[in-house]
């Protein structure tokens, strides 16, 4: 039964591990700093692996490395690989447990505000390729996800600000009511614990209904076609944006496409922009030629059309429509000119 459990303080028993042959743990060079000390009475005897964070480093290259250090430490099909990290580390390092040995089971830990709200539930796992974001990868749940909102103490602004776009973009396409609530405080006003354990319910929820993402789960897309290329793009251009600062401005701009077609009202397009810029201001973007051919390989794409999740209303959302070239850049306009 997969399961997830939220709390303030961290929080692992050793019951858990006592099934498995071996254990390894999986870090980053920040989350062994900041995370991994306060965990290590919670965990039996294990391997530490440490790779370097980043989305840079979410390539294949990074799980070659992961691969070679599970198999160095003998792991076999009944070990089980522990993920201390945020978005990155648990789509890479469930990724290479999900394949190690035609898979093995992992534990999620969550550490960072977006991988709490949205990247550890779900199941999705990826490694990126080249400019296009998340390609290659499988659906594979963890046993189970343990989110401590303790760990969001050792964030950055820039880090919480990164993960807010996924609790903004929850509210938009499912709760209107706590739209309403949170569009009225500014980010280092939230409530953290609240909101965590409000977005794991919306998407949990989705996912449920959808778990392979042939309809409804397309919803939680919304903001994510028009980010993840933009984000794409920005990966190999030298100048690196975080995810969260993408996706917002893809809730932007897909949302000026749902007001042009009538499904999202003027105010409430003019509500989400402007509460958007206030929290992530406006980053200078280049034309739509030097990143619309990244669209091309999104992955809700069918054929040769584009196909984005839309809000329907604020609190409600839809999905498969297809968008044209000619309204993306007509919304790096309205992006720019607002």
């Amino acid at each position: 039964m997969i399961q997830t459990k939220i709390q303030a303080g961290t929080l692992i028993s050793k019951s858990y591990f006592k099934a498995y042959s071996s254990i390894a743990v999986l870090v980053d060079e920040n989350t062994r700093r900041h995370c991994y000390d306060g965990l290590i009475d919670k965990l039996p005897k294990h391997g530490l692996i440490e790779i370097k964070s980043g989305e840079e480093n979410k390539t294949l290259a990074t799980a070659q490395v992961i691969w070679q250090k599970m198999t160095d430490l003998g792991l076999d099909r009944h070990s089980l690989l522990v993920i201390i990290g945020g978005g990155v580390l648990g789509d890479m390092g469930g990724f290479c447990a999900a394949t190690f040995k035609r898979g093995i089971d992992f534990l999620l830990v969550p550490t960072t505000l977006l991988s709490q709200v949205d990247a550890s539930i779900g199941g999705k796992l990826a490694i990126d390729f080249g400019s296009y974001k998340n390609h290659i990868g499988i659906f594979q749940q963890p046993v189970t996800t343990h989110i401590a909102t303790d760990f969001l103490k050792t964030l950055s602004t820039e880090e919480l600000r990164s993960g807010f776009a996924e609790v903004i973009k929850h509210c938009i396409i499912a709760d209107k009511a706590m739209w309403k609530k949170i569009s009225k405080r500014s980010l280092n006003t939230q409530d953290w614990l609240k909101l965590v354990k409000h977005s794991v319910k919306i998407k949990s929820l989705v996912v449920k209904k959808d778990p392979k993402e042939k309809g409804l789960r397309k919803i939680l897309n919304f903001g994510h076609t028009i980010g993840h290329a933009l984000e794409g793009y920005f990966l190999t251009s030298g100048k690196r944006i975080l995810h969260g600062e993408a996706i917002a401005i893809g809730m932007v701009m897909e949302s000026y496409i749902a007001n042009r077609r009538k499904l999202l009202s003027s105010n409430d397009l003019k509500e989400i922009t402007g509460y958007i810029l206030s929290v992530y201001g406006r980053i200078d973007l280049p034309g739509t030629e030097a990143w619309i051919p990244l669209l091309k390989h999104d992955k809700k794409n069918k054929g040769n059309k584009i196909l984005m999740a839309l809000p329907k209303q604020l609190g409600k959302a839809t999905w498969d429509v297809v968008v044209s070239a000619k309204e993306i850049r007509e919304s790096l306009d309205y992006y720019r000119s607002f």
